[in-house]
């Protein structure tokens, strides 16, 4: 393997295929893999054990201009956008992400510094939750694009979006409208209020929610990376309720405020539309008492004359309800 890092000026194609490979895995390999893994990087496939509990396993792509830009973000903060955004969905199952593998297409002129910086960015997520690279793919492409498989364990039966029913109180951990407004900020050309451009830049999920949800009891959870309403209608669709948000629940910080005074947006609009914080949203049984984090933020009816959706204070929203994927 290398010692040392290529020179600045060298390219993905300066270093070639099995040269960049040579350089992710010395970097993956400084998390160390854990006993699970029986064969990590390096052969046709990973070898994982498993021992108890069911296996979780999710995928998410990244395509640069659709879902993140250079000029906004440095390389270390795109990797931790992209772990953050995998680990999350094992996260909303109630479980535990453990493994990840990672498909890496670039044009040949990308500074192999770049790719590699987002290399020890992923890395460096994934040990905040105790996970690991264990295999991956490199390619060249016209533009950068990442696809990510994440694999891990529910200890307890995993909790789906299927799940809720009237009467149900619906809840909210983590942070939920910082990243909307960072990219509403960076979108004007500007880096202030810096708190919330670095989280857009990298995001904070709940990563202990999930499991202690489960434990409590969560009827139904999902991870809000596409919008609050536009997850709760995730929800309320596969569970065939009404799900109604009360608003004056909802945390509005000084940051937002100050970004909807300079732009003309209502803040909370950033909370009800926007996606990528990675928060935790879930129902839990009436009378449940909720888990250290977690805040009520509306309840779940029977589905009205228009069949499951979601209200707020009552009403149908007319504003943005979150990202759409085409």
């Amino acid at each position: 393997m290398p010692d040392a890092l290529p020179a600045p000026d060298a390219t993905l194609a300066d270093l070639g295929e099995f040269g960049l490979i040579d350089h992710v895995t010395r970097i993956v390999a400084e998390v160390a893999p854990g006993e699970e893994v029986l064969v990590g990087p390096g052969d046709d496939a990973a070898v994982l054990r498993v021992r108890r509990g069911h296996v979780v396993v999710s995928t998410d792509l990244m395509v640069e201009g659709r879902h993140f830009r250079k000029d906004w973000a440095d390389a270390i903060d795109i990797g931790h956008r992209a772990a953050a955004q995998n680990l999350s969905d094992v996260n909303a199952m109630g479980g535990r992400a453990a493994w990840l593998t990672v498909g890496f297409a670039a044009p040949p002129t990308l500074p192999a510094r770049w790719a590699l910086d987002f290399v020890r960015g992923f890395a460096e997520e994934c040990a905040s939750v105790g996970a690991g690279v264990v295999g991956g793919d490199v390619t060249s492409s016209d533009k950068i694009t990442v696809a990510v498989t994440v694999l891990g364990a529910c200890t307890v039966s995993p909790v789906l979006r299927s799940g809720a029913q009237p009467g149900d109180v619906l809840a909210l951990c983590g942070r939920q409208g910082w990243a909307a407004g960072g990219l509403a900020v960076l979108g004007r050309g500007f880096r202030s209020p810096r708190v919330l451009v670095d989280a857009y830049r990298r995001p904070q999920p709940p990563y202990d929610a999930g499991q202690l949800a489960a434990d409590a009891g969560a009827t139904a959870m999902i991870d809000v990376s596409d919008g609050l309403l536009a997850d709760a209608a995730h929800v309320a669709h596969a569970s065939g309720v009404g799900i109604d948000v009360t608003s004056a629940t909802l945390d509005i910080p000084e940051p937002l405020l100050a970004v909807g005074s300079a732009t003309g947006a209502d803040p909370l609009t950033f909370v009800l539309g926007g996606g990528d914080d990675h928060s935790l949203l879930a129902t839990f049984p009436a009378g449940t008492a909720l888990p250290e984090g977690w805040v009520r933020i509306g309840a779940v009816a029977d589905p009205g004359p228009d069949g499951p959706g979601v209200t707020v204070d009552g009403s149908p929203y007319e504003g943005p309800t979150g990202w759409t994927h085409f």
